[in-house]
């Protein structure tokens, strides 16, 4: 699912002071890259990507006063394209007279900051990458440990939230119960977090909804997390061959992206909160070099290979 701003979020976000084009301010941004028109202000205007964000500094404004009224309206009302979602003026500079007539004639906003233009165009690329980054929503439930952040997916009633539950008294950090919205914020860079209603809160079968912040304190909770391990809770199956050793990695893929996944089979007395701790730590030492199934599996290799011998 991809998500849209409008040029009103962009004003409001970062206090922009709306010149004219005032129609225009509902307009839909659908893409985060910025345009620096120079090359069109010079009257190129064969490739202009008037979809994106028109952003102004002084070096585009000090050639726009070099050229000819006729000039500077006529590329003004081509600037102004029908789907040109703002113009934006850098160093809270004085906006030309001929920018105003063709934003009001075409209901394009023209809006100006205070901020130099790089700065500008930083802040707001990263606004914009973050509100448009692709989303979805996955039932499952998920935890900071030891810095790894794990989604702990299954079917209802295998007891996810028990498991977190368990997790969160043993020092580590809830960020989602039940509903976890995914965003992409880069490549293979998949960030969780709750939604809004039921922020902080643990649905736990027999007692209803409780509140891990207030039961728990601040450092029980984290408002977002990137994900790097999924681990689905299953029924033990008896027929079923799970795997012992660890050596194949199993991916999950989530917006295009894939990551991690262990299936962990539930049935009585197995402890879930430390095998997922476990887990999680076990993750880390992959990512730093250190793999205990295969190193296990070199050993057994150079054992079979000197009794050959």
């Amino acid at each position: 699912m991809m998500t849209h701003v409008t040029t009103k979020d962009i004003k409001d976000q970062f206090n922009l002071s709306l010149v004219s084009g005032e129609e225009g301010i509902g307009r839909h941004i659908s893409i985060s890259d910025i345009s620096r028109p120079g090359i069109e202000i010079a009257g190129y205007f064969m490739h202009y990507p008037s979809n994106r964000i028109q952003l102004l500094g002084k070096t585009e404004i000090s050639f726009l006063g070099l050229l000819e009224p006729e000039e500077k309206q006529d590329r003004m009302m081509k600037l102004c394209a029908l789907d040109t979602p703002v113009i934006i003026i850098a160093h809270d500079m004085e906006v030309p007279e001929e920018l105003i007539f063709a934003s009001n004639e075409k209901s394009v906003p023209v809006l100006t900051t205070k901020m130099p233009t790089t700065r500008f165009s930083s802040k707001l690329t990263n606004f914009l990458e973050s509100k448009l980054a692709p989303t979805t929503a996955v039932h499952g439930v998920l935890v900071d440990i030891y810095g790894v952040g794990v989604l702990i997916t299954g079917k209802s009633g295998v007891g996810k939230s028990e498991t977190a539950l368990e997790l969160v008294k043993r020092g580590h950090r809830l960020v989602a119960d039940d509903c976890v919205e995914i965003r992409q914020e880069g490549e293979n860079m998949l960030v969780g977090s709750a939604p809004k209603l039921i922020e902080h809160l643990l649905e736990i079968r027999g007692l209803g909804i409780i509140d891990i912040m207030t039961l728990f304190g601040a450092s029980a909770i984290r408002s977002y997390k990137r994900i790097t391990l999924i681990i689905e809770l299953e029924i033990w199956d008896e027929k079923k061959p799970y795997d012992r050793l660890g050596i194949e990695e199993e991916k999950m893929e989530i917006i295009d992206t894939p990551i991690t996944k262990l299936t962990v089979p539930v049935r009585p007395g197995r402890n879930l909160a430390v095998i997922i701790e476990v887990a999680a730590m076990n993750h880390r030492l992959k990512r730093m070099g250190v793999n205990a199934a295969e190193d296990f599996a070199k050993r057994l290799d150079n054992v079979i290979t000197g009794n050959e011998n």
